[in-house]
């Protein structure tokens, strides 16, 4: 069954911190973000190889299979998108639809250690990337489809809050 679509928007981390996950962007170093992406795609192959990983918990949540597919996802977008931002003048982002990709590339049906594989290797190149960004890139734009706009700044912390909760929205499912 079909997750309802996620439609918040989920800029207001930027702001003030997570409720849920404890992050707190507003105090995230974004040059400590090459050894957060590092880390928190190695905590993945443990949340992969879990007896239940394809259950689902309940109707309104991903198992953990599906939410570490989104998470090797967001990593290979956020490369892509930060290839931009890093090599052009204010991009404006393609529109993704996380959703969408989660039905169209079966995320449930995929193999947890193929995924666990993924991450780590999508981690290493994004955390490569950012490894590269000097502080004076901090204040290049993009601009997300909806017109939101990010520096590198913001972008990083903005990025740090969602593999970070879906550890923890997997921790929690685990502990149910």
């Amino acid at each position: 069954m079909p997750i309802v679509p996620d439609d918040k928007n989920w800029t207001w981390v930027l702001e003030r911190p997570c409720g849920d996950c404890g992050f707190v962007a507003e105090t995230f170093d974004p040059a400590d973000a090459p050894a957060l992406i590092i880390a928190n795609g190695a905590r993945w192959r443990e949340l992969l190889g879990h007896p239940n990983v394809a259950a689902r918990p309940n109707d309104e949540k991903w198992s953990a299979l599906e939410y570490g597919c989104h998470v090797r996802d967001v990593f290979r977008l956020y490369l892509y998108r930060l290839g931009l931002m890093m090599n052009e003048d204010a991009p404006h982002f393609p529109n993704w639809d996380q959703d969408e990709t989660a039905i169209t590339d079966r995320y449930s049906e995929q193999d947890p250690r193929v995924v666990a594989d993924e991450i780590e290797v999508a981690a290493a190149e994004l955390a490569a990337a950012f490894a590269k960004v000097k502080v004076s890139d901090y204040g290049r734009t993009g601009f997300r489809s909806d017109g939101v706009a990010f520096t590198i700044d913001s972008f990083a912390r903005y990025l740090m809050h969602d593999p970070v909760h879906h550890v923890w929205d997997v921790e929690q499912n685990f502990s149910s």
